[in-house]
C-alpha cells in the first residue's frame, strides 16, 4: 500500500473526485428520501456539521482500500467489488451513526434512517464507479481504434479461448502492438462459435486454410497467426499447422509468458518452442529476494548460461555485477547487451581472465567481495575434450578449484557451479572433470560447515542439468545451418536421446537452488538437480526441423548416421545407481546425494595431478583420475 506521503498529485485529484462523489451522493440520497418534505431542510444543519467526519472517515477508507492508487485505464471487475465494499463501509458507519450516535443523543429519534442509508449505498456506487468506467470505456475504444489502424496486421489467433482473451486484453491495453485479431482457431469444441471480447472462434486449428480462404474471398485476406501457448501442445499438433501456415505464407508469432516479467512482444516461431514442456512455476519473489541489492561475480558470463545468469541477476535487482571471461569478444557482446537495458540499475563490470589463473582470479574477485559467485566457465564440447583431455583438466577441475578457493577467501555467502548430467556415472572427459570439481566443491561445503559456530558458513553447491536449447555449440543451430546448406543432417545414431531445457528455465532453477542451499535452516544438499522432463530422440528432432522449413526428410533433405563419438553414450541419465534422488519440496529440482571424499584424500589426488600436468605426464593423470571416479568408463585417448 502507498504511504501517504507518497501519493502523487493524480491520486489527490482521485481523491476529490471520490469524495465530492461521496458528498454529492449523500445529499441526493436525503433529497430523495425526503424530497418535498420539510424534513429535508430540517435535516441540512445537522447534515452540514457531520460533513467534515463524513469527508475525513471517507478519505481514510478510500486511502486503505487502495481506491486512490488504481489506474482508471485499467478498471475492472475486481475494482467494481473494491467499490462495492468502501460503499458497504460507509453505509455501515451511517448506520452506526444513527442508531448508536446521532439518533439516541441529539435527535432522540433517526436522523438516516434505513431506507436513506439503502439510497446512499447504491448511490454511492454509481457515483464512484461512473466516471472510472466511462474513462475505462474511452480508453478501451480509442486503444481499439489505434490497434486498428493501417500498420495493424489482420491476424488469426491460435489456441484456446483463455488464452485469447488474455491476449485481447494485451491488444485493448496497448501492450501488443501492431495487430489486429479478426478470429480465434480453438482445439476445444466448447470455444467453437463463441465470441472473446467480440471476437469470434471460427473453428479449429486444422480449419485455418479454409477460413483463410473464406477471408480471401471478401477482399480480408489474413497477413499473420499469432500462436498462443496451448497451440503448443501436442495434442494441437504445432508442426502440421506450422507446415500449413508458411504454405498459405502467413507470418507466425508466438507470445512469450508474461508471468517472468518480460514485456509482451511477438516473436518469430522456433524449433525451440516445439520441444518446450510446460514449464517449472518459478517463485520470483523468492530469486529477487536472494539477489537484490547483492554483489555477484559469474565467471563465463560471456557463454549461452554464463550470459543468461548475468541477465537474470540484473532482472532480479542486483546492485554490482562483476563478469570474468577469457573471450573479448563474448565480453564485448555481454556488456553491451547489459549496458543496452534502460531499466537496469546495477553498476556491471567486465574484465578478461581465465579461471586457470589463480592469483588473478584472487584478485579480481577478492577485491569485489561478492555475496554470490556463479561459476559458469568451463570447456563443454565432449568430442573436443575427449582429443585435448588435458585442457579440460586444467579448466574444469584445477579452474573450479581457484573460483572456489576465491569465493571462500572473499567471504562470499555461496559459489554455484554449474555441472552437467554427465558428471553421472560419467564415460567422458567432460562428465569425469566436472565430477571432479563436485567433490572438490562437496567437501569444501562440508569443510565450511564443520567449522566452530559463528556467522553462517559459506555453502558452495553444485547444479546439474542437460542440454541448453539454441546454446552455444548445441545441436539445434547446428541443424539449422545443415538444412539451410542443403544438407544432410547429422546425426550420431537413430537411438540417440537427450534432455533439453530452455536457458531462461536452466537459469531461473540454478539460482533457485541457491536460495535453497541459503535457507536459515542449512540443509543437507550441495549438488542439485534440475528436473528436464522426457528426453528428445534426437533423429526426431531433426526430422521435425526439416518439416518445419518446408522440407521433406529423407527426400529433401536427408539424415546420415555418423556413428557415436567418442565420450558420448545413447541415454543420459540424471541419478546414479548409489546416488537415490531426494525431492527437497522445490518445483523442478531434486538432490544427489553422490560419494563425498574427505578434503585431505582430494587433496592428495589434486597435488598429485598437478605434479602430472606439469611434467605433461598422461599417464598419472588417467590414473589419478580413475582413482578419484572408479565408476569412469571412458576410453579417452
Amino acid at each position: 500500500m502507498t504511504r501517504l506521503s507518497q501519493l502523487t498529485s493524480r491520486n489527490l485529484l482521485i481523491a476529490a473526485h471520490d469524495l465530492l462523489a461521496s458528498i454529492v451522493a449523500l445529499f441526493a440520497a436525503f433529497y430523495i428520501r425526503f424530497e418535498g418534505a420539510s424534513t429535508f431542510w430540517d435535516r441540512v444543519p445537522l447534515l452540514l456539521q457531520i460533513l467534515p467526519y463524513f469527508i475525513a472517515f471517507s478519505f481514510v477508507v478510500f486511502y486503505f482500500s487502495n481506491l486512490l492508487t488504481t489506474k482508471w485505464r485499467f478498471t475492472s471487475l475486481p475494482d467494481a467489488l473494491n467499490i462495492v465494499r468502501v460503499a458497504t463501509v460507509l453505509a455501515l458507519a451511517f448506520l452506526v451513526l444513527d442508531y448508536i450516535i446521532v439518533a439516541p443523543n441529539v435527535r432522540g429519534t433517526f436522523f438516516f434512517g434505513k431506507l436513506t442509508i439503502i439510497l446512499f449505498w447504491f448511490l454511492e456506487i454509481f457515483a464512484l464507479s461512473t466516471l472510472r468506467f466511462a474513462y475505462r470505456y474511452f480508453r478501451y475504444t480509442r486503444v481499439r481504434r489505434h490497434a486498428r489502424s493501417d500498420d495493424a496486421a489482420p491476424a488469426l489467433l491460435i489456441g484456446r479461448a483463455a488464452d485469447a482473451e488474455v491476449v485481447l486484453r494485451g491488444i485493448e491495453s496497448g501492450a501488443v502492438k501492431r495487430i489486429w485479431p479478426i478470429g480465434i482457431l480453438s482445439p476445444s469444441m466448447a470455444d467453437r462459435g463463441q465470441l472473446i471480447r467480440g471476437v469470434p472462434v471460427l473453428g479449429g486449428i486444422d480449419d485455418v486454410e479454409d477460413v483463410a480462404a473464406d477471408f480471401a474471398r471478401r477482399d480480408r485476406p489474413i497477413a499473420r497467426a499469432l500462436m498462443m501457448p496451448t497451440a503448443f501442445d501436442p495434442d494441437c499438433h504445432p508442426e502440421t499447422f506450422l507446415m500449413r501456415a508458411r504454405r498459405l505464407r502467413l507470418i507466425v508469432s508466438r507470445l512469450p509468458s508474461l508471468e517472468s516479467g518480460d514485456a509482451p512482444r511477438l516473436t518469430p516461431v522456433a524449433v525451440e518452442d516445439l520441444l518446450l514442456r510446460p514449464s517449472h512455476k518459478i517463485d520470483y519473489g523468492r530469486l529477487e529476494a536472494l539477489v537484490r541489492g547483492k554483489a555477484v561475480v559469474v565467471t563465463g558470463g560471456g557463454g549461452s548460461i554464463g550470459a543468461e545468469i548475468c541477465q537474470r541477476v540484473v532482472a532480479f535487482g542486483a546492485a554490482r555485477l562483476l563478469i570474468l571471461e577469457n573471450s573479448e569478444p563474448a565480453l564485448y557482446a555481454i556488456t553491451e547487451a547489459l549496458a543496452a537495458d534502460p531499466e537496469a540499475n546495477v553498476v556491471v563490470e567486465g574484465r578478461i581472465a581465465d579461471i586457470r589463473d589463480r592469483d588473478r582470479v584472487f584478485a579480481l574477485i577478492g577485491e569485489f567481495k561478492p555475496a554470490l559467485v556463479f561459476h559458469a566457465a568451463a570447456l563443454k564440447h565432449v568430442p573436443i575434450l575427449e582429443r585435448d583431455w588435458s585442457e579440460g583438466v586444467k579448466t574444469n577441475i584445477f579452474g573450479s578449484i581457484n573460483v572456489a578457493d576465491a569465493a571462500v577467501a572473499s567471504g562470499a555467502e555461496a559459489m554455484v557451479m554449474i555441472s552437467t548430467d554427465k558428471a553421472i556415472e560419467p564415460v567422458s572427459i567432460l562428465g569425469l572433470t566436472k565430477r571432479f570439481a563436485e567433490m572438490y566443491c562437496q567437501a569444501l561445503d562440508r569443510q565450511l560447515a564443520d567449522r566452530p559456530a559463528g556467522r553462517p558458513p559459506m555453502r558452495l553447491i553444485s547444479v546439474r542439468f542437460g542440454n541448453v536449447l539454441a546454446s552455444n555449440g548445441s545441436v539445434v543451430p547446428k541443424f539449422k545451418a545443415q538444412i539451410e546448406a542443403g544438407g544432410p543432417v547429422t546425426v550420431t545414431h537413430p537411438d540417440m536421446v537427450r534432455y533439453f531445457m530452455t536457458i531462461r528455465e536452466a537459469c531461473d532453477l540454478v539460482i533457485t537452488a541457491a536460495s535453497h542451499a541459503l535457507a536459515p535452516q542449512r540443509p543437507d544438499v550441495s549438488v542439485y538437480v534440475l528436473n528436464m522432463g522426457q528426453p528428445v530422440r534426437i533423429v526426431e528432432l531433426a526430422e521435425r526441423m526439416i518439416r518445419l522449413s518446408g522440407l521433406q526428410p529423407g527426400y529433401d533433405i536427408e539424415i546420415k548416421f555418423t556413428g557415436i563419438r567418442p565420450g558420448e553414450r545413447l541415454n543420459e541419465i540424471l541419478f546414479a545407481s548409489e546416488e537415490p534422488p531426494a525431492e527437497i519440496g522445490v518445483a523442478g529440482i531434486m538432490a544427489a546425494t553422490p560419494n563425498e571424499p574427505p578434503m585431505p584424500t582430494l587433496k592428495a589426488w589434486i597435488a598429485a595431478l598437478d605434479q602430472a600436468i606439469g611434467r605433461n605426464d598422461p599417464v598419472t593423470i588417467k590414473s589419478v583420475l580413475k582413482d578419484a571416479v572408479p565408476e569412469f568408463g571412458s576410453s579417452a585417448a
